[in-house]
């Protein structure tokens, strides 16, 4: 019987891939539900002996069978959407079973552990540091010296929390490994434990996963022994953005209100239960297992990692295309690439066919983008440098109907709503910020929210210039972006001050002056 593979990842099973592999099972195959391969535009995708086809609707099985189906693309792994990408953290996508313990150890699983293990506690933190592996959440900050501060930090006990809440917009890489590659992240883990000398962890994953949540509670289930005595359970948030923010998701895991603590003490020395704690996001753990593999000249170890990327950036960043993109997916290549790259050559552009007009990177707090700084490459300092952020890297585009003041006003809305409430600047700011942008929207013919309240009645009445409510929307960005307590309305600033620069034409009519090089700086 002939053996059909199609993907279990929940972009495949939302376009129908369950029904898919239900046409081929009743035409007499044998079908196998493997991990995606982030080809996100032809799901559900059918690969039989190496062939890919899709996007396969069930009408369309009788006409792959009998190879004349005008859906395939050839090998999956030659396509040049694949063949271009360096995927290392993503090198099993597509090619395993998710829960196959067999299948994750003929791929190299478990070398990593078995290796870190071999090595004293010491020298794994070295070999992490020396790779140069930075925290892929969205900080960019050092994972060999957040590890080293928990093994050198005194306690008697020490926790490893991996945060899987992706709440940005357009990312789905953590879910990706989740589904697809879950050992990968135990494994991972159960290194970091090692290095550290921590004994539990937990995952905080985001209850909007439901798929991810039922995998890692399997592979869990599964690895038991392999880890041991570490141990790993699973946290369920309850949609609060802010939680991704280290400090609020170690409170939730706690029981206590998701609101972000004051730093220092920073979690490294005091987080979970008042504990020395490491940390990291999904992509991070997950590339350790790669980088404790094996030596360089295996294909993997510290040296090999850190001889790919730019700068200060190095090793690889899944990238993860969505919006209006006509071949949304995900794109593990080396720090380096333009925006311009993963936008046109893999994305292929826009799905509406019209031109890009902004391209937002690092989630809905990430700057908005205009296509004459495409060139800028994927390296944190660079972004850093152009005001924008790399965050998760998840790249979300606009096609030249969207409206960048809209997008501005929903960026402060968003703030809002999503504020833990615990500083002003935050709850207060981002209210005010909204009001600020619809009365420069409106011409400034919106009333003034000052002159309804009671202290206010014998204020001289003056109807501000729409001049000086950009000024006062700048300096409370800029009051935000110094004085919030977190990410969350530190961040908020960007995608505002962004689409006021790029594109003022879009905060109301005859609204298309130059504010200046220093503008938002």
């Amino acid at each position: 019987m002939m053996l059909v593979r199609i993907s279990s990842d929940a972009v495949a099973l939302a376009c129908g891939a369950d029904a898919v592999a239900a046409a081929f099972v009743a035409a007499g195959c044998v079908v196998e539900r493997v991990s995606g391969w982030g080809m996100h535009w032809l799901e559900p995708l059918v690969e039989i002996g190496g062939e890919g086809f899709g996007p396969v609707a069930p009408g369309d099985v009788p006409s792959v069978l009998a190879g004349r189906s005008p859906l395939g693309i050839g090998p999956i792994a030659g396509h040049p959407f694949i063949a271009r990408q360096t995927r290392l953290t993503f090198a099993r996508a597509g090619r395993i079973r998710p829960l196959s313990l067999a299948d994750y150890a003929a791929t190299g699983g478990w070398q990593g552990l078995e290796r870190a293990r071999s090595l004293s506690p010491g020298a794994v933190v070295e070999e992490v540091i020396q790779s140069a592996l930075r925290g892929r959440g969205g900080a960019g900050f050092p994972a060999g010296i957040k590890w080293q501060t928990v093994a050198q930090a005194a306690g008697a006990r020490k926790f490893i929390v991996c945060n899987a809440d992706e709440g940005d917009s357009g990312t789905f890489a953590d879910r990706m490994v989740m589904e697809g590659d879950p050992f990968a992240l135990i494994e991972g883990m159960a290194i970091a434990a090692h290095a550290t000398g921590a004994l539990a962890g937990y995952i905080y994953i985001r209850s909007e996963y439901p798929h991810a949540i039922a995998t890692m509670r399997a592979a869990i289930a599964l690895a038991g022994t392999r880890i041991a005595p570490f141990t790993v359970e699973l946290r369920m948030g309850a949609g609060a953005y802010v939680c991704g923010e280290e400090t609020a998701l170690l409170n939730s895991i706690e029981g206590k209100r998701g609101v972000v603590r004051a730093k220092p003490p920073l979690p490294a020395l005091s987080g979970l239960f008042g504990c020395p704690t490491v940390v990291n996001n999904v992509l991070t753990l997950a590339a350790t297992a790669h980088i404790l593999r094996a030596d360089d000249d295996k294909g993997g170890g510290a040296a090999h990692y850190a001889a790919l990327g730019v700068g200060r950036s190095r090793g690889t960043m899944p990238v993860q295309l969505a919006g209006n993109i006509l071949r949304g997916g995900l794109v593990e290549v080396p720090f380096g690439i333009t925006l311009g790259e993963l936008i046109h050559d893999f994305g292929g552009g826009t799905a509406s066919g019209r031109p890009v007009k902004a391209a937002q990177v690092g989630g809905p707090l990430g700057a908005y983008i205009p296509p004459d700084q495409f060139h800028l490459p994927l390296d944190y300092e660079a972004f850093a440098a152009a005001d924008a952020l790399i965050g998760h890297a998840g790249v979300v585009v606009f096609d030249d109907t969207a409206d960048m003041g809209a997008l501005a006003r929903f960026a402060m809305q968003f703030c809002a709503v999503e504020s833990c409430g615990k500083c002003t600047p935050c709850r207060i700011g981002s209210t005010r910020g909204v009001e600020l942008i619809d009365r420069i929207r409106a011409g400034n013919t919106a009333p003034d929210a000052l002159a309804s309240q009671p202290q206010m009645r014998n204020a001289p009445k003056t109807t501000p210039t729409r001049e000086a409510d950009i000024a006062l929307l700048t300096d409370l960005c800029d009051t935000m972006r110094a004085a919030s307590l977190c990410a969350l309305g530190g961040f908020t600033p960007y995608p505002v001050l962004s689409a006021l620069r790029h594109w003022p034409e879009d905060f109301g009519p005859d609204f298309g002056q130059d504010f200046g090089p220093d503008f938002g700086a």
